[in-house]
């Protein structure tokens, strides 16, 4: 299946808002376009209506004793055929000629003082209605208005007369109107509809240049050239993009390196180990030494035990980073467990010349894995004891929320903390059974079971690495 082209993505949105902003305008203006004509054609209906029923007291139509003419259809010269019907009390109806083809259902009976419209249809034919009852006062030389009101009757003469009239128009013209309209509103936004279909795919593929631009940009970018960082597009959109993946670059590039690092670093030492072993061999057959068979295999097995070392660690610092070590936690007694693993690190202390020193009270019991955390504490006693240079002092101090172990490292500046704990990194020359993998393996370890380690170098050129433990894993009473 091909993926989703974003250029279509937005082009039918746009293509789709449209529609919908076109369709909804059109039909707003075609209600508002037929609600307004309805208006004026209401209107003039009554209009005419009114004149008419003016004409019929003027000429006096609506008497006993007038001529009884009847008016023609279309007396106010519309384009439009027009008819009406007049009742009068007294007098026969009179009506057009020829007269209403269609009457309402109510007429005469819901004629009223205001005006009642109607629309009528039937077979072919669609008339617009009005019907109203007025008073007509026979030979009144006045007339009703043109908004339908009564026409005011003489102060003197014969009696006023009730009459209704019914005025109708046909509405074809109207119609047809209605229709024009209707196509245009309907025509116009199709045309403009197909005009967006191919002109905005067109301008949104122009608007994404710059986004093809960056992915060829990008194409050249890879592990295999490191270093390389795209430029700024100067677009607002496109700019955070550039700066996130330049971010990813600089984290890809600083994982390839430690990688090529810990690749350098892990040839190197089971390299030099299987070397000294196949130096040892030879140089053995070739030219004995004169050492008994026990002192040779001592140390044959004294460099695989170093390499077993490593390979070891190696394997326990990718459980612990991987997740599969889970700490098994039970309560340990603090104190006297930190003073065996001090009585450990004590032959390798005195033959360097190096003491140790303790200072605080420790937690009566600290809730975490024994195991896990003899790697963290081990390992930061043996690279003090390793490194520390002969007869410093190393100072480890507990307290309650965590210990320190402090000793001297002239050699470290700050820009080197940042690669403590780095896999096989080095700063001194290699010692003997020392891989470099030591302050790893604490950071992993003091990862897995919850607790910080930091390093930080104080102004006596002494290096600290503090162990913080939560709260929660404290317990102050046995």
């Amino acid at each position: 299946m091909r993926p989703a082209s974003l250029s279509a993505r937005i082009s039918t949105l746009l293509v789709v808002t449209s529609l919908l902003v076109l369709g909804g305008g059109s039909k707003l203006m075609d209600w508002r376009i037929d609600h307004e004509m309805e208006k004026r054609f209401e209107q003039n209906l009554l209009t005419q209506a009114s004149t008419l029923s003016s004409t019929i007291e003027l000429e006096g139509i609506a008497t006993p004793t007038g001529r009884n003419q009847h008016l023609e259809a279309g007396v106010l010269g519309s384009g439009s055929q027009t008819y009406y019907e007049l009742r009068c009390e007294g007098m026969p109806p009179q009506h057009s000629t020829p007269p209403p083809p269609i009457t309402p259902a109510d007429w005469p009976q819901a004629a009223g003082p205001q005006p009642r419209f109607a629309r009528l249809h039937l077979a072919d034919q669609y008339l617009g209605s009005v019907q109203w009852a007025f008073t007509v006062t026979p030979g009144a030389n006045t007339g009703s208005g043109t908004d339908g009101q009564q026409p005011r009757a003489s102060s003197a003469g014969p009696a006023p007369r009730a009459c209704a009239l019914l005025f109708e128009q046909d509405r074809h013209a109207l119609y047809q109107i209605d229709l024009a309209v209707d196509w245009i509103l309907l025509l116009s936004p199709a045309l403009a509809l197909g005009i967006a279909l191919i002109a905005v795919p067109l301008i949104v593929r122009r608007g994404l240049r710059p986004m093809t631009a960056l992915v060829d940009r990008m194409h050249d970018i890879g592990p295999n050239a490191p270093g390389q960082r795209l430029a700024a597009s100067g677009m607002r959109e496109l700019d955070p993009l550039v700066t996130r993946f330049n971010d990813v670059l600089e984290r890809m590039d600083d994982g390839l390196a430690r990688e090529r690092q810990f690749a350098s670093g892990l040839a190197h030492e089971t390299r030099t180990r299987l070397a000294e072993l196949r130096a040892l061999t030879e140089v053995e057959v070739r030219y004995p030494s004169g050492r008994s068979l026990p002192e040779i295999l001592t140390e044959v097995g004294n460099i695989g035990a170093e390499l077993e070392a490593t390979v070891t660690a190696l394997l326990l610092l990718t459980r612990l980073q991987s997740g599969l070590e889970q700490p098994q936690l039970q309560s340990l007694p603090l104190a006297s467990w930190l003073n065996r693993q001090l009585q450990r690190q004590h032959s390798a202390a005195a033959r360097s010349g190096i003491t140790l020193q303790t200072e605080g009270t420790p937690p009566a019991r600290l809730h975490t894995d024994p195991a896990l955390l003899e790697v963290v504490i081990g390992n930061l006693l043996g690279n003090a004891c390793a490194y520390a240079p002969g007869g410093d002092h190393v100072m480890l101090r507990v307290a309650a929320t965590g210990l320190s172990i402090d000793n001297a490292a002239p050699g470290l500046g700050d820009e080197d903390l940042d690669n403590l704990g780095q896999r096989f990194w080095r700063k001194q020359p290699p010692h003997a059974g020392h891989a470099g993998l030591g302050l790893a393996l604490a950071g992993a370890a003091a990862q897995a079971l919850g607790m910080q380690l930091d390093f930080r170098l104080d102004a006596a050129q002494r290096l600290h690495a503090t162990l913080s433990w939560p709260s929660r894993m404290t317990q102050e009473s046995p």
